[in-house]
């Protein structure tokens, strides 16, 4: 753990002994049957730049070994050297079995060197999953508020690709809010995204002078918004301190606090 985290309240649990009685709330999450965790070999199919800093890469596996996953679980890639990196699958399960993943450069991170500078088409790679909660829970609620920073949108798309291809009349109200500090970290058109019952909202929290769009961060967007939040599920990914934030200004609002998930992104400066 480094410093960072431990100001941040992390602990190591496997390390810690409690001191008093304790309460545990576990989720009963049926959605996860079925689904087995294991270890998939994988050749790049597809690298495309989408900014400066981030690029799509698209993984095929054999057609016997294909990834079975809900929208919105990540993935921990092996790469070489036996590094591991966790990044969210960007699509929903399609026909052909492959996915995508938004990676974003990490300066001086090794994993980012091999991505930015050595990958190339055809290599060969592993990676375990599918892992993580962070999908849907059934039944869909009236609306659905997604929030999202940076390549925390890669999730988020996932999820709603899934919802896309319900019938328009029987998916629930979306709302995406996407959230990045200048325009220069815009990796996609949100727009793409947006159809019937699905409103896209971005947001730069640092414009530049010729930015005519909304401004702030996304979980200011979604109170200026009034919904009712008591018919929402809320779905939050990207940095802690977005995810903090909206957790605490959310419930404060009135959205019941079982209804808020997230799935934090934490640089791991390798």
């Amino acid at each position: 753990m480094n410093a960072q985290q431990r100001e941040q309240g992390f602990v190591l649990t496997c390390c810690r002994a409690a001191t008093t009685d304790l309460q545990l709330d576990s989720e009963d999450l049926p959605e996860l049957q079925g689904l087995t965790v294991k270890t998939c070999p994988a050749r790049i199919d597809a690298i495309d730049y989408l900014n400066n800093s981030v690029i799509r890469v698209v993984l095929r596996t054999p057609p016997n070994n294909s990834l079975q996953f809900l929208p919105g679980q990540y993935v921990s890639v092996i790469g070489p050297n036996s590094l591991r990196r966790s990044y969210s699958v960007a699509n929903a399960p399609r026909a052909d079995n492959k996915i995508e993943l938004h990676i974003k450069k990490v300066e001086g991170g090794a994993f980012s060197q091999y991505w930015f500078e050595q990958a190339k088409v055809n290599d060969l790679l592993r990676f375990e999953g599918p892992l993580g909660t962070f999908f849907v829970r059934s039944p869909a609620p009236k609306k659905l508020l997604l929030l999202a920073t940076g390549t925390g949108l890669a999730p988020v798309k996932s999820i709603l690709e899934q919802f896309i291809q319900i019938d328009a009349a029987k998916r629930p109200e979306i709302h995406v809010y996407w959230g990045n500090r200048n325009d220069a970290d815009i990796y996609t058109d949100l727009h793409d995204l947006a159809g019937p019952n699905v409103q896209a909202h971005l947001l730069l929290s640092r414009p530049g002078p010729e930015w005519t769009g909304r401004t702030g961060y996304v979980q200011q967007a979604v109170l200026e918004d009034e919904h009712d939040l008591s018919e929402c599920a809320v779905y939050a990914c990207g940095s802690i301190s977005m995810i903090e934030s909206a957790k605490a200004a959310l419930i404060q609002s009135g959205l019941p606090s079982h209804k808020f998930h997230s799935d934090a992104f934490v640089s791991s400066n390798q």
